[in-house]
């Protein structure tokens, strides 16, 4: 898997993701320290609503990211939005009330709902062939997990010389390091449409691909089952381990940092797994792991029974997530990429939006055992139709009908009509054999 980091481009990309994200793992964990201060026992409130204002800048701003790549260079876009999101961390610290919380997070996810789509759909341009790809989502899986793992774990040792305002340091060295390293090389800029596109068409291309390809309708409903699970650990961690369980800054850290060693050690897992089952059937798995992960957390009641469960937990969400780039690439071609990538970060962080917001406020409301068995719930629900529409064999090859070209397509009939042919790729625009 290591080996694919002696491309340097990708090397370099690969320590920018690192890095950012060793910057975000700190910051989280200072935002639910300091909603804890700010909140108290309502700490879960505030981190529910601070992750909807998130997935709202998600859901609504990532579209415009595959607007943008067709406008902007990808290494001015990434370099920018990353300065924008280190000068938003620098003014965190100095927060004293909910609200600027509730608007800081709001300008640093905006930047990241057009930073992320942007940075994924450049990494299969980077690395065309689909080994070297999946060992790189593999990887960018781990580099989540190390976010999960270390940034926890780093935290921790901070917090024993400072308090939490300090983390926040480590975040603006992260995204400044990000933008350095992706200054350090030159990126593959992609393939260009045969038209230009306007900026509606360009930001509604990669949902009309979500629409017409079966494995990405049932992509749609896994992102809820991945949502409703990750958005208990994320909301509520830090109420259960010290508002229930009466523990320390340490202890929460010492949690997060268990999810994320379950989810390193799927990731680590996963290549070789992926050599010898379908994506299908990895991620199904992963969703099962996830909902049976919910259920095991109902008698938690102390720390040593909740670091398992929550590494259980990091296991199903790693298993669940990590092949999903496979699936992007394998449904779109590189002109569509950039929207369809995007299009996946919208439509998946419409599932957190309803999820942080849940398991803050009925974790408040009406306690753990009812928030785990109602989110549960609905990861299963979100389950069955996620097996019923992606279909068990998944062909590559399709018969595929054209509804959005023009009557003088090199791929329309002559006479201008619709034009139904078999394809390679289930996009909009399939690729024809030479």
């Amino acid at each position: 898997m290591l080996g694919i980091l002696k491309h340097r481009t990708y090397r370099h990309l690969f320590f920018a993701q690192m890095v950012a994200l060793l910057g975000t793992g700190l910051a989280t964990v200072a935002l639910s320290l300091m909603a804890f201060d700010l909140a108290g026992n309502d700490a879960g409130q505030v981190m529910g609503t601070a992750m909807a204002i998130k997935m709202v800048a998600y859901v609504l701003i990532a579209p415009l990211a595959s607007a943008l790549a067709e406008s902007v260079p990808r290494r001015v876009m990434l370099v920018s939005l990353d300065l924008v999101r280190a000068a938003t961390a620098f003014a965190l610290p100095f927060v004293t009330e909910v609200w600027e919380i509730y608007v800081l997070i709001a300008v640093l996810q905006s930047a990241s709902a057009v930073f992320t789509p942007t940075f994924q759909s450049t990494i299969p341009d980077t690395l065309p062939d689909e080994d070297d790809y999946t060992k790189a989502l593999s990887l960018s899986r781990l580099a989540y997990d190390m976010e999960n793992l270390i940034s926890p774990a780093l935290a921790a040792v901070i917090l024993l010389i400072t308090s939490w305002q300090g983390l926040f340091s480590g975040t603006v060295i992260g995204f400044i390091a990000s933008a350095l390293l992706v200054i350090s090389v030159t990126l593959p800029t992609g393939a260009k449409p045969e038209k230009r596109r306007g900026v509606y068409e360009r930001a509604r291309r990669g949902f009309k691909i979500f629409a017409a390809t079966p494995r990405l309708r049932g992509l749609m409903a896994l992102n809820l089952v991945v949502s409703l699970a990750g958005a208990m650990v994320i909301v509520n961690t830090v109420v259960l381990v010290k508002g229930q369980f009466g523990l320390t800054d340490q202890h929460t850290a010492m949690a997060f940092a268990a999810f994320g060693g379950g989810s390193m050690l799927a990731a680590l897992a996963l290549p070789a797994l992926l050599k010898r089952w379908q994506d299908r059937r990895v991620m199904l798995t992963g969703a099962g792991i996830l909902i049976s992960g919910l259920v095991l957390a109902l008698p938690v009641d102390r720390l040593g029974w909740l670091l398992p469960v929550w590494a259980w937990l990091g296991v199903g969400f790693s298993t669940a997530q990590t092949p999903i780039g496979r699936l992007l690439t394998r449904s779109s071609h590189g002109e569509d990429r950039p929207a369809l990538f995007a299009a996946q970060f919208s439509l998946s962080h419409a599932g957190w939006l309803v999820a942080y917001p849940l398991a803050g406020w009925l974790g408040s409301v009406a306690g753990m055992q009812i928030t785990l068995v109602v989110l549960a719930s609905l990861a299963l629900a979100a389950l069955i139709p996620a097996i019923r529409l992606w279909p068990s064999d998944d062909p590559t090859e399709l018969l595929h009908r054209h509804d959005d070209l023009a009557n003088n397509h090199p791929h329309t009939a002559a006479s201008g009509r619709e034009h139904v042919h078999p394809y390679v790729i289930d996009s909009l625009h399939p690729k024809w054999p030479e």
